[in-house]
């Protein structure tokens, strides 16, 4: 779930990078950092579901 969300973090950064559209918070660079930031938490197994059931 986390690497979707980063995929489309990056995407809206290179949609506002190739356009020039800045809002004062979310500049290109703040995607592609928050982006990052989704991938590399993907790889460390967060928001993973695991099924936890009861035997």
């Amino acid at each position: 779930m986390l690497a979707i969300a980063a995929a489309v973090l990056f995407l809206i950064a290179l949609i506002f990078e190739i356009s020039g559209f800045v809002i004062s918070v979310f500049t290109p660079t703040v995607l592609l950092t928050l982006g990052a930031i989704g991938i590399a938490l993907h790889l460390a197994g967060i928001g993973h579901r695991r099924g936890v059931g009861r035997r």
